[in-house]
């Protein structure tokens, strides 16, 4: 995500810092190219005339000049610029003081509004609540099937519409408040109407809804990769039936960001969350100064621990860290390393929260093919508990039997192999033991 943007805005810092002194020249040229970067990005024309402005004002302050790292100075002001057009702080969803909580969700059609319905049901089940999941669309009965099938495979509550509540609408939605409250569950998440296009009708819709329900959280949900459509009908969505937070669907193949970079400014709505893939757990939290760090390449570190501690199997962790100091790491617990690594994600999507300087640079942003580690951990399935053990076992015809086992080329389990015992050798370096030893 932001990959386009990224590129963009550190080649302008690293001219800045070969400039070795700030002057009102070279710092025009350099908002130059941050305005271009921006209207690349697809980011509305208003939001990159503020954000140059106020960076212009900031970056030419004479205390900036007159500093001894002028550069970093101005790198400083321009990320917590970006930051300030993120919106600033993360802000946490809003949940009713006296339950149930009620979180509306809109959008238009194919927005991914009824998939995150499910993943915001999930998200608040992992934090001790107990969600409930309806579909209310007054046009189109049927509209509910999608979202009753998440439901089923969440193996979440999910209330039936009856085709009647069609003609009566406000004795529906009454009735759903009172089946909430009285069977227990302390969070309601509605799926409402969408349509490809906003018309009067589906507003007034909307309208009726919010009114009846009163939610907690009226949310809408745009597809990052519109663009400034998506900023457009988060306004539209905004001064007709009023906003109170927004997710952003699919930025992780959203390369530009337009959409994340506008839709605060022009809304005033924050962002609370974002949805980076299509699994029912590729829902994340929001950080706009995260954020700001990973465009600026500076890499986002505490995502990425989080991240690990969210997924990781901590006794499995320890187990192997103890079997590493005491050169013991086998095929079998690469295998246990390579599991733990699918469950945080793509590989690429790991290694893009890394910052793309220092000892890092060549990692972050790396394109990885993550049919890889499938391949690694079906070539290891494949070979017997003594070939885990001891890989040098492996010969040239139990590389074949190995082969066919797994369905990959004798090259791949080389590859493998010869990876592996690279790994072995280093672990035995005595400045890696004592770098072990320090971490007990």
């Amino acid at each position: 995500m932001f990959d386009q943007l990224s590129d963009r805005l550190q080649k302008v810092m690293k001219f800045l810092k070969g400039e070795g002194k700030v002057t009102e020249k070279n710092m025009g040229e350099a908002l130059k190219q941050i305005r271009l970067a921006f209207l690349e990005a697809d980011v509305n024309y208003k939001v990159v005339r503020d954000f140059e402005a106020r960076i212009k004002t900031k970056a030419l302050d004479q205390s900036v000049l007159d500093s001894l790292t002028p550069a970093q100075q101005v790198i400083k002001i321009v990320r917590d610029e970006l930051t300030a057009v993120l919106g600033t702080t993360d802000k946490p969803l809003t949940f009713a003081g006296t339950p149930p909580s009620i979180f509306m969700l809109v959008g238009l059609q194919g927005s991914g509004k009824t998939t995150t319905c499910g993943k915001l049901a999930k998200w608040a089940l992992g934090r001790g609540k107990n969600p409930l999941l309806v579909s209310f669309d007054l046009k189109r009965a049927a509209a509910q099937d999608q979202l009753r099938t998440i439901s089923g495979s969440l193996d979440l509550p999910f209330y039936e519409t009856t085709p009647g509540a069609m003609t009566r609408p406000r004795e529906a939605l009454d009735e759903l408040l009172r089946f909430t409250r009285n069977r227990g569950y302390d969070l309601l998440v509605v799926d409402t109407a969408g349509r490809l296009h906003i018309d009067d009708e589906l507003m007034d819709e909307l309208k009726f809804v919010k009114d009846a329900l009163r939610p907690t959280e009226t949310i809408y949900i745009g597809d990052a990769m519109t663009g400034q459509d998506a900023v457009k009908s988060a306004q539209a969505f905004q001064e007709r039936i009023g906003l109170t937070s927004i997710i952003l669907t699919k930025l992780d193949g959203d390369a530009r960001g337009g959409a994340a970079l506008s839709i605060v400014s022009v809304t005033g709505v924050p962002i609370k969350f974002i949805g980076v893939g299509e699994k029912i757990d590729k829902l994340e939290i929001f950080h706009p100064d995260r954020m700001a760090s990973r465009i600026m390449g500076m890499g986002d570190i505490l995502s990425l621990i989080e991240k690990a501690e969210g997924e990781a199997d901590l006794e499995e962790a320890e187990e192997i860290a103890r079997r590493i100091r005491k050169q013991e790491f086998t095929l079998e617990d690469f295998r246990s390393q390579l599991r733990q690594i699918k469950k945080m994600g793509s590989l690429s999507g790991v290694l893009s929260h890394l910052p793309g300087a220092g000892p890092f640079k060549k990692l972050a942003g790396a394109q990885v093919d993550d049919r890889k580690l499938v391949h690694f951990e079906a070539i290891i399935n494949s070979m017997t508990p003594q070939e885990r053990a001891n890989p040098r076992l492996i010969n040239g015809s139990r590389r074949l039997r190995i082969a066919r086992g797994s369905g990959r080329p004798v090259h791949e389990i080389n590859q493998l192999l010869r990876q592996f015992l690279e790994m072995q050798k280093m672990m035995k370096k005595s400045a890696f033991q004592k770098f072990l030893s320090s971490m007990r």
